[in-house]
């Protein structure tokens, strides 16, 4: 089965997700091993869609809370055990 947004095919996560923004989610998240002059133009070009873009933030907050509702069970959150921490004396302190 195909999935198509907007004329175009999305077959990843990552297409998905890239559609949604309307930016590819390196832009936002970097890339392993970027040097700081890319990371700075990175930062930069994020800046600008922002500027271009004041909503989407809001849209992106809408996206999100839409995919919690719907979906629920990925957000089930189990706590781990924690161990016991030891108490130990502290030292010059009678007991």
């Amino acid at each position: 089965m195909r999935t198509y947004i907007g004329g175009h095919q999305a077959v990843s996560e990552n297409d998905f997700l890239e559609l949604a923004l309307g930016t590819p989610v390196e832009l936002w998240m970097g890339v392993e091993g970027e040097t700081e002059e890319e990371r700075a133009a990175r930062l930069d070009a994020a800046r600008d869609i922002l500027a271009d873009h004041p909503e989407l933030p809001d849209d992106l907050i809408r996206i999100a809370a839409g995919i919690v509702e719907t979906h629920p069970e990925l957000f089930d959150i189990v706590p781990l055990a924690r161990p016991a921490r030891r108490r130990t004396p502290r030292k010059g302190v009678a007991a």
